[in-house]
């Protein structure tokens, strides 16, 4: 099969090459999906996921990608929940070669029904970002309706999915990001802007929540921003800084079938909007993901018409 493979830590995005590739095999819970839409994060290539097995083990040539959506060609043994011909969404395991490919071996918890009038460049760049905005909110914060949310990067992948969730959910939401991107927070349902290279962070206002996906010295100045009571959840690594009455929480995201559904029926029903920036087939991968110029909203990759 024909699947984007990475060798080097050190070449980034950069060492990204289209190479054959042998099929997977689904093993026990596993099922084997048909790949028609890919998403991929320029960040995992940092992961040591990406490069190592479970055990620490290398394992490049990797496959990169963790978001897929596509259709079920295979059952591995036992695996329950799923069957073959139906169409599905979810997220690949961090240490198995992911979803930049014609087909991914993945465990069938993982995965989701993906409805048919929902296109599967819609399904792939949902994973990483809606569960990461739903958990963040609703599993690891003190989110409640009528608080005051503060989104990094608001207009981003992730950031777009918290603002549009929070705003649904009875939030006050301020989103922050570069001045170039204010009018598409705004567009997601953020009510005030702070424009991060020419504003004060500090003219946001104490808050009762920020989502944090920056880190370093903005997330340092967020957890001062954070009321009594209130939380900092952040996914950009161990927090540097505590709110003075609040928590401060990190997180990495997992699969969850359950709350992919609840993310994809918000897309289905009108309310969550994705943030795709462009689609690109698979032979063009690796220069879509290496563009000349900056590309806003998510690169998917469409590798079956």
């Amino acid at each position: 099969m024909k699947a984007i493979v990475v060798t080097d830590p050190a070449t980034g995005t950069a060492g990204m090459t289209l190479a054959e590739r042998p099929e997977p095999q689904a093993a026990g819970n596993d099922v084997l999906v048909e790949v028609h839409a890919s998403g991929f994060t320029p960040g995992e290539l940092m992961w040591p996921g990406t490069w190592t097995d479970r055990l620490g083990r290398d394992r490049t040539p990797s496959i990169p990608g963790h978001e897929v959506a596509g259709v079920v060609s295979a059952l591995g043994y036992g695996t329950r929940g799923l069957s073959v011909g139906q169409r599905v969404f979810g997220l690949a395991d961090w240490t198995r070669d992911g979803t930049l490919a014609e087909y991914v071996a993945i465990e069938a918890r993982n995965l989701a029904p993906l409805p048919g009038d929902v296109d599967f460049t819609v399904g792939a760049s949902l994973p990483i970002s809606g569960l990461t905005a739903w958990q963040g909110l609703f599993v690891h914060s003190r989110f409640q309706a009528g608080q005051s949310v503060l989104v990094h990067g608001a207009a981003g992948g992730v950031g777009s999915v918290v603002t549009q969730l929070a705003r649904e959910a009875g939030a006050h939401v301020i989103g922050t990001g570069r001045a170039a991107d204010r009018q598409a927070a705004l567009d997601f349902g953020a009510q005030e802007f702070v424009d991060l290279d020419n504003d004060a962070l500090e003219n946001a206002g104490h808050v009762d929540l920020v989502f944090d996906v920056i880190g370093g010295d903005i997330g340092r100045r967020s957890a001062g921003l954070v009321r009594a009571g209130g939380m900092l959840v952040t996914i950009a690594g161990p927090p540097e800084a505590q709110p003075k009455d609040g928590l401060a929480v990190d997180f990495v995201v997992e699969a969850d079938r359950a709350q992919l559904g609840e993310v994809i029926q918000r897309v289905r029903d009108g309310g969550l909007c994705t943030n795709i920036g462009q689609v690109a087939n698979l032979d063009d991968a690796v220069s879509a993901f290496n563009p000349t110029e900056r590309v806003r909203g998510k690169t998917i990759i469409r590798v079956r018409p």
